[in-house]
């Protein structure tokens, strides 16, 4: 068994097609049966039923597809950073969240070439979720995003946490209140706009707390809670406060919940950092829950740390001084 028997039978079972799998590879159809046959007859299984239109994994090719598939996606990942280990590069890959650059990103980044002048710094737009593939591949060194994530290839830090305002139409009914309770945002079309959602393991006891609330508030109805574990943000924080939204609308992305807002065709929760965003046609207002936040993150590969982070995580905390904003100083350790 060796790596191109592997990865000959990854991509014949990805795409179920030996002429698929032959122009995905660049290998010929008989290279690929022949490496396949080899993969079979070491393991003594049959992995693949050629026998069907499309091809069909067997029960055994099922299992060692989604085991095989794992550890060759780590093979990948330790080749990566072994050559990022061997030639560093001089520049500096930064992954992040929409909602990041409208706060704060432009002026460290800033600070950050003040600093080192000679650094070549890059920006990715790629979502909290899609940034933990992109370490790894070596897209980017270090990411800015909105999730906790739990993945043994990477270590984070909170940054801070960022308060959430209500965005509103400037002719909504409660725009000219400047402190909002979600309670009376319950009977307004709430629009999502997360593509990453919450852990089910770091929600689900909340979220069984609220069922508790929500069971003693409709006492009187025979209607069961559902007990799955409210995971998208903003949903999760009403449901804290025993509390669903009336309607809601998901697109897919920030800015398009903002356009919607100011369209007039729904409300929506946003990191403060953005409430100079169409001010001509949404007002922002400040929510009274304390825990109506939105915490940043900067994540990075455990084993490997860009020799430029530190000082990027330099350039933050004078950015937070200068702002005078509270934080706890942290730094990212190679543990090699």
């Amino acid at each position: 068994m060796d790596l191109k028997q592997l990865n000959a039978f990854i991509a014949i079972a990805d795409v179920k097609s030996f002429s698929a799998a032959a122009s995905k590879t660049g290998l010929s159809q008989p290279t690929l049966s022949r490496l396949l046959k080899q993969l079979e007859t070491d393991m003594d299984v049959e992995l693949i039923d050629r026998y069907h239109r499309p091809l069909h994994l067997t029960e055994a090719g099922a299992f060692f597809y989604d085991k095989i598939s794992t550890i060759l996606t780590e093979i990948d990942t330790v080749t990566s950073m072994t050559q990022r280990l061997s030639a560093p590069s001089s520049g500096l890959n930064i992954g992040f969240v929409p909602s990041v650059l409208y706060g704060l990103l432009p002026e460290v980044i800033a600070k950050l070439k003040q600093s080192s002048p000679d650094i070549e710094v890059n920006l990715k737009d790629i979502s909290s979720y899609q940034q933990i593939d992109a370490l790894k591949s070596g897209e980017i060194d270090i990411g800015f995003g909105r999730f906790a994530h739990q993945d043994p290839w990477i270590q984070q830090i909170l940054l801070r946490h960022e308060r959430y305002m209500v965005a509103l139409p400037k002719g909504h009914l409660l725009a000219d209140i400047d402190e909002q309770r979600l309670i009376d945002l319950a009977n307004n079309r709430l629009i999502l706009y997360h593509q990453t959602h919450l852990p089910i393991a770091t929600t689900a006891a909340a979220t069984n707390a609220t069922t508790h609330k929500v069971d003693r508030k409709k006492a009187s109805s025979n209607k069961q809670p559902s007990l799955e574990p409210v995971t998208e943000p903003l949903l999760h924080l009403f449901a804290q406060y025993g509390i669903s939204p009336f309607m809601t609308t998901t697109v897919s992305d920030l800015q398009v919940a903002l356009g919607l807002v100011a369209a007039g065709e729904g409300i929506t929760l946003v990191p403060a950092s953005l409430k100079t965003v169409r001010t001509e046609q949404i007002v922002y207002r400040r929510l009274l829950h304390e825990n109506a936040t939105s915490p940043i993150y900067l994540h990075t590969l455990k084993d490997f740390v860009h020799p430029k982070i530190p000082d990027l995580l330099s350039a933050i905390y004078q950015v937070y001084e200068r702002r005078g904003i509270t934080y706890r100083q942290q730094s990212f350790t190679s543990q090699r």
